[in-house]
């Protein structure tokens, strides 16, 4: 049976958020631990941290999943933005380890014109000095990007040569992978033959035992449009018979699948996941 959640709010208190998953439906569930748009993040509450592990071991949700917030870049050439990157990974690992969370995603950033061997020193370093800092538990998934200028991590050559570079820290280190930046970043996964010729290339580069989530979302962009526009379930390039092939396929259908698609007047988040069950099932 897939595994399928959505990202759920933490206002209020980060405890909220698993209840906030229940309520939706959710098998799985994504948080932001602090908030995702500055730097700094105040600690979080001990009765808050064991509000949410006792709320989260009762509900039977697996996994809960931290996102890194969206002003770090671990491959920035500046450095200060660089080492403040680096503290908040190592903060972010820290809270997963308080907060039993397994998961912690994080993008790779952008060399902002220094180049990718440059920006991928920097990521290998960042990633050393912060494993260094932390003995969380937590693995730290690396997501691919769409391919948007300067970016790290659009292809799964980018992501392997990091993980390469990382013999001795590999076993805390995963992928995951957002379908709609497959998608633009020109990895096809419209029909079951593409799929499976996009994961044949994975297993090559990366191999499958190191991808251990999916970020479920269709794409607005064109096949290799580089452009990162989340869209609903079906209703994008990606279309429904992509998502039936991706949602029934072995390799995949194990795995936990996060949704972070649009929440508008077409449809919310309890929408998608409805729609994203039924393909799983064949029905729609």
């Amino acid at each position: 049976m897939v595994r399928l959640g959505v990202h759920v709010s933490v206002a209020g208190g980060v405890e909220k958020a698993v209840s906030r998953a229940c309520e939706k439906g959710c098998d799985a569930f994504q948080i932001f631990s602090s908030n995702p748009r500055a730097w700094r993040s105040n600690p979080i509450p001990v009765k808050s941290a064991e509000r949410f592990v006792a709320s989260l071991k009762r509900s039977g949700l697996y996994p809960a999943v931290d996102h890194m917030p969206y002003l770090p870049n671990l491959a920035s050439a500046k450095d200060e933005v660089y080492d403040r990157s680096v503290q908040a990974l190592v903060r972010e690992l820290e809270r997963c380890q308080t907060l039993g969370i397994p998961y912690l995603v994080t993008h790779l950033g952008s060399h902002l014109g220094a180049g990718q061997d440059r920006g991928r020193a920097r990521i290998v370093n960042a990633l050393q000095t912060a494993f260094s800092q932390s003995d969380s538990d937590a693995v730290l998934l690396l997501e691919n990007t769409s391919g948007a200028k300067n970016s790290m991590g659009c292809t799964f050559s980018d992501i392997a040569a990091i993980l390469d570079s990382l013999p001795a820290e590999r076993r805390r280190l995963g992928v995951c992978l957002d379908t709609c930046h497959l998608h633009a970043a020109g990895y096809d996964l419209r029909t079951s033959p593409a799929l499976q010729a996009t994961l044949d290339q994975f297993q090559d580069c990366i191999g499958l035992e190191k991808l251990m989530l999916i970020h479920l979302n269709d794409c607005r962009g064109s096949l290799g449009s580089h452009l990162d526009r989340h869209e609903h379930i079906g209703l994008g390039q990606i279309g429904e018979e992509g998502f039936r092939a991706i949602l029934g396929h072995p390799s995949l259908a194990e795995l936990p699948m996060i949704l972070e698609t649009p929440v508008d007047a077409r449809r919310d988040d309890v929408g998608n996941l409805e729609v994203a069950r039924l393909l799983a099932s064949g029905i729609k």
